[in-house]
């Protein structure tokens, strides 16, 4: 009697959930599922980052600096983006208040030519981005709304595994795969669909879960760092200079880039962040692998010696990152599935997809039992 009060206990639980947060899981696994190959499908158009290889340098980092502010001025410059030789740089812009302005522009590193300026808040991934962290409503509540309901989602998910072992052990194999036939009916296959499929997604949906939290909550952050082990700063710490920059010299950062390629050539990209001031030191975030962020080297340097600045910081050297470190470094990648490559983003699209029908198939399972 017991364990039959508590199977219905849980499936009130889970039906109440799941018809709460019905709406904005579906928005969110869509959205997430359309995001997944947004780097393969943007890689199409973007033959405006191509230029001819020269045997050269790149013009300057402040000569860069200077052409950019003069484009776009009055915004703040985040980072320049340096690859190949055969690519454009790419400066970025972003401000995030009063408004948000978020652009890039792309130099031809030779010449200065601007070569396209793009608005990364409009266009179609920008409106799937907005869906997907805030619903398309204003930030201070979409956001929150999607937080909780994918904090709630952890409990649907094991409340779901819960109900789906059967309670008569010749019932289980049912569980496991579809048998349908001509006569079955469609509440059978609503139900299959929600039970069977939602069981074989239900550890990568657990994982998507997870991360989505991690990038969610401040305090899922720490909690997760803490409990993996980690004894770091979690924070991304810019460390202060140890000299202060004097005037015969400034922009010490414009031989920094042209070092940065004679020692690490097989570096992906590098990407530049002017200090912000007198005192701070001189960021390059060093790419190591195309389409990840979790082995980025972190490069500090004083502006005046440019010597290297070491970090407490989990974001420093990749070498020097532990077991937790990397659980953090990696949640992104993992989050978008290019942790494991392709095939990897092709579980984040199709766990995606099949997310976005489980509240479907939920809600059809609920109204056909509440209104027969």
């Amino acid at each position: 009697m017991k364990k039959k009060n508590l199977r219905k206990t849980i499936l009130k639980i889970h039906k109440v959930l799941g018809l709460v947060t019905g709406v904005v899981l579906f928005i969110v696994a869509i959205t997430g599922c359309l995001w997944v190959f947004k780097e393969e499908i943007e890689g199409f158009s973007d033959t405006y980052k191509n230029v001819t290889s020269r045997e050269v340098n790149f013009l300057s980092a402040s000569t860069i600096k200077a052409i950019a502010e003069k484009e776009i001025p009055n915004k703040e410059i985040h980072g320049v983006v340096y690859g190949a030789k055969n690519e454009a740089l790419e400066v970025i812009f972003y401000e995030a208040t009063p408004k948000l302005f978020y652009q890039s522009l792309f130099l031809n590193p030779y010449t200065g030519e601007v070569l396209k300026r793009i608005d990364h808040d409009s266009g179609f991934f920008a409106f799937v981005l907005k869906g997907h962290m805030r619903l398309w409503l204003p930030e201070a509540i979409g956001s929150r709304v999607v937080s909780y309901s994918i904090l709630l989602f952890f409990t649907i998910l094991i409340t779901g595994l819960f109900l789906w072992w059967p309670k008569k052990k010749k019932n289980r194999a049912q569980r496991f795969k579809f048998q349908w036939k001509e006569t079955t009916r469609w509440k059978r296959k609503n139900f299959d669909l929600h039970t069977i499929v939602g069981f074989y997604v239900s550890s990568f949906s657990l994982i998507f879960a997870f991360t989505g939290c991690v990038m969610a909550f401040n305090w899922f952050y720490f909690i997760a760092y803490k409990a993996t082990g980690g004894n770091k700063d979690p924070r991304f710490v810019t460390p202060n200079s140890k000299n202060i920059v004097t005037a015969n010299n400034q922009n010490t950062y414009d031989q920094l880039i042209p070092q940065l390629y004679k020692k690490h050539k097989e570096a992906k990209t590098f990407e530049l962040h002017y200090p912000a001031n007198d005192s701070t030191s001189i960021l390059v975030e060093m790419s190591n692998s195309e389409g990840l962020y979790y082995n980025m080297d972190y490069l500090f340097f004083d502006q005046n010696t440019l010597e290297e600045i070491e970090t407490n910081s989990i974001y420093g050297k990749y070498e020097n990152a532990d077991f937790a470190d990397k659980v953090i470094r990696m949640n992104y990648d993992i989050h978008i599935g290019s942790i494991g490559g392709i095939l990897g983003k092709f579980i984040a699209f199709f766990t995606s997809l099949i997310c976005a029908s489980l509240p479907m198939s939920g809600i059809l399972l609920w109204y056909g039992r509440k209104f027969k």
